[in-house]
């Protein structure tokens, strides 16, 4: 069976898994009590991004891309939560913070703009 997984040559779901392998170097560097804790709810929000993208995009209504799309958009701001808060408790640096606030801010306006498109 040959099959055609288009999402894959998407600019915002290929974003999405370098913000993945980008998150997962910050989180290698949280303390090891964090382990079970702040790291797995965020290692877990940030794969939602793409895994959503992927699902959603793979579906033929544009209402179900749209609410794949949105669940993707929610879980990219949930780990932007968990960052902030990983940057507060010192797990991670303003710099690395900030740095990984504008790949998110990236992702979340390609999201928003398919999300846009598909409603018209």
């Amino acid at each position: 069976m040959n099959m055609n997984y288009s999402y894959r040559k998407l600019n915002v779901y290929k974003y999405a898994r370098t913000l993945v392998l980008e998150t997962y170097k910050l989180v290698d560097k949280f303390p090891r009590k964090e382990m079970y804790a702040l790291s797995d709810q965020l290692r877990r929000a940030i794969v939602s991004v793409p895994s959503n993208i992927a699902e959603g995009l793979s579906r033929t209504s544009d209402k179900e891309k749209s609410h794949f799309l949105d669940i993707a958009y929610g879980s990219l701001m949930e780990a932007q939560c968990q960052l902030e808060i990983a940057a507060d408790l010192k797990y991670i640096t303003e710099e690395e913070l900030k740095t990984i606030e504008s790949m998110i801010d990236e992702e979340a306006t390609i999201i928003a703009g398919m999300r846009r498109g598909l409603s018209k």
